[in-house]
Order: structure tokens, then C-alpha cells, then sequence
């Protein structure tokens, strides 16, 4: 009785994703597998063989794989030490990270375009400093989009770790050094594979993030197109919303092989769990 009230309390969440999510997705895909009545791949073919949608795709997995990779490298040390101090400071801590997520991504976005243009900040400390003789092109590059993934994203990470890192007790470094550990073999053995967790947590959300996000490559990025400024493109300036669908369809299927492959690094990473 008490587990079949439960299975009702769950009720509601699930028929608003059905309504608001599921039934829109399947959808969609279904619309890319039928044209003018007839069951067809030709969608996904002509993606696929074309260059310039392939360099498109290219563009984009290598801008979230790298914002992702970046976000792990300073994410985690930043995690560690907020998750070894107290409350109080811990607390402020936190919310010095979680503050660029309360400003709007345009805000962000034309911010680095400032400092990342030809005469922008970057470029005259390097002009003034003579490393450089002219102005270096990162604005409307991956580059500047990796940037500005990583500035909008890294909070996700620390988030993630800093749950996952507090809970971790000091005892199991402790005594894995009197066992003879150093502090790094410990920290590899013991630190990282528990906090595994909250790196395949925050790797998701900023692998997704990064490939969906929209505003920060159209800004940063200009002419230089990824998957969710072309489908943009599709839909709203083309008016071609088979295309579309198909763009969309997979960014779905990089989404769920992405968090599939990371699942599986998880328990090869951490086999006991």
C-alpha cells in the first residue's frame, strides 16, 4: 500500500515530462524517418555526406570536449579546496562560484567579446607588453567559444565535485598514508575514484551544455558556425524545419552516447561503485 502511494506521488513529474519532453522528442525524430509520405534516411544521409555539416559537427564536439576537459583540470582543484574548509567560509566560497551563473549568458558573452577583440584587453596588454606585433584573431574563433563555455559552465563543475568531495571522510587519506601512500598516490587512489560521481555529473553537464548552448557561439563565435547556431539557422532563417529536425535528432543521439560512454569510464574508473 505504502509503495503503490509513492508510485502515485510520481504521477504528476511523469506526465509532465511525457506531455512537455518525451512526446516532443519522439516526435521529432519520427518527423526526420518520413518525407512526402515515405519512410526514408535521406535527411541523415545528406548530413552525413556533406563537408560542411560534417566540419560543423567537427567544430562543435571539439569546442565541448574541450570545454568539458578544461572544466575538470580547474574545476577539481578548485572543489578540493572548498570542499577541506569550513562551513561558514565554505559557504562564501561557494556562492563566489556560483555567481557567474545569476549573470545572463549575453552579459557574459559580450564581456569577453571586450576583452577577446583586436583591441581589446588581451590584445593590448600583449601589444603593450611586445610579446605580439599585431593583434591576435580569437574573437569568432573556437577558441573565444571555449572561453566562453568554460566561463559559463565551470560553476556546473565545482557544484557537482564540491557534493561529492565534503562527503569524502579524511580518515581514508589518512590511513592510506600510514599504510605508505604519498599524498598523490592516495589522493589517486582514494580521492579520485570516489569522487568520480561528481566528475561523470559535472562532465555531462558540461559536455551538453556546451553542445546545446546557443547564445555564447553566436556572440563569440561570428561566422563560424556549430550545431545549434546551423540549427538555428535552419529553422529560423531557412525555414527548413526537416533539417532542422534532423540537426536536432542528433544532437539527441551525442547526448545519450555521450552519457552512455561516460557511464561506462565511471565503472571501469571506480568497478565497486
Amino acid at each position: 500500500m505504502k509503495k503503490t502511494y509513492l508510485y502515485w506521488l510520481l504521477l504528476p513529474g511523469l506526465l509532465f515530462l511525457a506531455v512537455f519532453m518525451i512526446i516532443p522528442i519522439v516526435l521529432t525524430i519520427g518527423s526526420t524517418l518520413f518525407k512526402e509520405g515515405s519512410f526514408t534516411f535521406a535527411g541523415y544521409l545528406q548530413f552525413f555526406k556533406d563537408p560542411y555539416f560534417l566540419k560543423i559537427l567537427l567544430t562543435t564536439l571539439e569546442v565541448s570536449v574541450a570545454s568539458t576537459l578544461l572544466s575538470v583540470l580547474l574545476g577539481f582543484p578548485v572543489a578540493y579546496y572548498i570542499s577541506q574548509k569550513a562551513p561558514r567560509r565554505k559557504g562564501v566560497l561557494l556562492a563566489l562560484a556560483i555567481f557567474p551563473l545569476l549573470t545572463s549568458p549575453v552579459v557574459r558573452s559580450f564581456s569577453w567579446m571586450v576583452i577577446l577583440g583586436r583591441k581589446g584587453l588581451i590584445n593590448n596588454a600583449l601589444i603593450w607588453l611586445g610579446i605580439v606585433d599585431k593583434p591576435l584573431e580569437i574573437l569568432y574563433t573556437p577558441v573565444a567559444m571555449m572561453i566562453g563555455m568554460l566561463h559559463l559552465f565551470l560553476p556546473m563543475m565545482i557544484i557537482s565535485l564540491v557534493g561529492v568531495l565534503e562527503n569524502i571522510d579524511s580518515d581514508l587519506i589518512t590511513a592510506a598514508q600510514s599504510l605508505g601512500a604519498s599524498r598523490v598516490k592516495a589522493f589517486r587512489k582514494v580521492v579520485f575514484p570516489l569522487a568520480m560521481p561528481g566528475l561523470i555529473i559535472g562532465g555531462i553537464l558540461v559536455f551538453v551544455g556546451s553542445l546545446t548552448a546557443y547564445t555564447t557561439p553566436a556572440l563569440l563565435g561570428g561566422k563560424q558556425r556549430v550545431i545549434s547556431t546551423f540549427l538555428y539557422q535552419n529553422a529560423m532563417t531557412l525555414n527548413d524545419w526537416f533539417s532542422a529536425s534532423v540537426i536536432a535528432t542528433i544532437m539527441i543521439a551525442i547526448t545519450f552516447v555521450v552519457v552512455g560512454l561516460m557511464n561506462k569510464l565511471s565503472n571501469k574508473l571506480n568497478p565497486k561503485g
